[in-house]
């Protein structure tokens, strides 16, 4: 009995935790995010509308479309793709928000590809404008 009344507390103190998502804080503004390539860890800078996301990366511009699923969650599509990699689109989603300067996202293949498994990765971004 008093092992069912700790587990009764415990699923109860984690039913009432719930993660901060302001995602419209979100929508717009230009953005930072860290990132690593070959073991050397790199700063990725974007700009986001509510239609367009404008990527600035190792002295590159890259434009995105944006279609917005619900608040939280969006599918990126490049605007010019240069290889058949590049055509796929991107769903990306905003997992929980710190105030309004920083948020933590995940993003994936918006289709799964047949006979691979799917690959999701994380990341945190912080607002700068």
């Amino acid at each position: 009995m008093k092992y069912f009344f700790c587990l009764f507390l415990a699923f109860l103190f984690i039913g009432c935790y719930e993660v901060e998502r302001n995602c419209t804080d979100f929508k717009t503004g230009e953005f930072e995010f860290n990132y690593t390539i070959d073991g050397i860890e790199k700063t990725g800078r974007f700009k986001r509308t509510e239609t367009l996301n404008i990527d600035y990366y190792n002295g590159k511009i890259d434009s995105s479309s944006i279609r917005w699923i619900n608040e939280c969650e969006f599918i990126l599509k490049k605007l010019n793709p240069k290889t058949n990699a590049e055509k796929d689109p991107i769903h990306m989603k905003i997992l929980s928000t710190e105030g309004k300067y920083a948020y933590t996202f995940e993003y994936k293949l918006a289709v799964k590809k047949p006979n691979r498994p799917q690959r999701t990765e994380k990341g945190i971004a912080h607002k700068i404008n």
